[in-house]
């Protein structure tokens, strides 16, 4: 099985999560993204390099490579949690589909041992990447930001078109459940008539029935100053559960969508 020996890079591991997907999960973060999101909580996800960064006045190094093999026997360690429970393996990131190798064939290592795989991403890659990942996925978890392809560029670095399309791609190919995640940050998606017109476009997607309405957080914020960059969102408040609700019921009010508000956007991982 050659595909075990496929290389990949990773910066952290999350195990025993229970809100990236059904059940207990284990979450491996793979490095590097196409985008450069404002409000990320995980810069160190964004390059593919190997950093460096202060966390609690010492020196971390940020990524390490290792082989689907090494990763899969990792995660059948937690495979008693996966059984009780109807959970198993996650990836997340940055986007895992600037690795489409190593996130192609982690997922059918994990399938073809009979565990649960998700994939959290953007979908910001040829559909070709994605098509191939879609056989050994039971759930994409996919982010949708924003409708307007201006704003979206303004506050990540890049248009939304490409994504939206995948969305609909991935829906009409009906070879996974589909779910469709936004993060909500106050000054570029928080209104009612953003997020309305999120769920809008959701609501056509064949097959989905789930949105989850995501609230932006500062946790990650020390990264930034442990990795000598600025945080853009400086000052900016999360949004309150009062207005959450209000989106939520908004977002409603124009779909047949199951509206549901889930934890902070972003994984704040250990950086281990």
């Amino acid at each position: 099985m050659d595909y075990l020996n496929t290389k990949g890079r990773i910066f952290d591991i999350q195990r025993y999560s229970i809100h990236d997907g059904p059940g207990i999960r284990t979450i491996v973060f793979l490095k590097g993204c196409v985008l450069r999101c404002r409000w990320c909580c995980n810069p160190e996800s964004q390059e593919y390099k190997i950093q460096t960064m202060k966390v609690l006045g010492e020196d971390k190094v940020i990524g390490r490579d290792v082989t689907v093999g090494e990763m899969i026997e990792a995660v059948e360690q937690d495979r008693p949690y996966y059984r009780r429970s109807g959970g198993g393996l996650t990836l997340s990131g940055g986007e895992s589909l600037c690795q489409p190798d190593f996130a192609r064939d982690l997922l059918r290592a994990a399938k073809e041992r009979g565990i649960n795989t998700a994939l959290e991403s953007m979908a910001c890659a040829p559909y070709e990447t994605i098509e191939k990942i879609l056989p050994y996925l039971d759930l994409y978890l996919m982010d949708i930001k924003h409708t307007n392809p201006a704003k979206h560029k303004e506050f990540t670095g890049r248009a939304n078109d490409l994504m939206m399309e995948n969305a609909r791609k991935v829906a009409l190919s009906g070879q996974c459940k589909l779910i469709i995640r936004v993060p909500v940050i106050p000054t570029f998606n928080d209104t009612v008539e953003e997020i309305q017109g999120i769920a809008e476009f959701a609501n056509t997607l064949p097959g989905v029935e789930h949105l989850h309405l995501l609230p932006y957080h500062r946790l990650g914020q020390d990264k930034y100053i442990g990795l000598g960059r600025p945080y853009l969102m400086e000052g900016i408040l999360p949004p309150t559960m009062e207005h959450m609700q209000t989106l939520k019921k908004a977002a409603e009010s124009v779909s047949s969508l199951q509206v549901e508000q889930g934890l902070e956007s972003g994984h704040l991982t250990t950086a281990k």
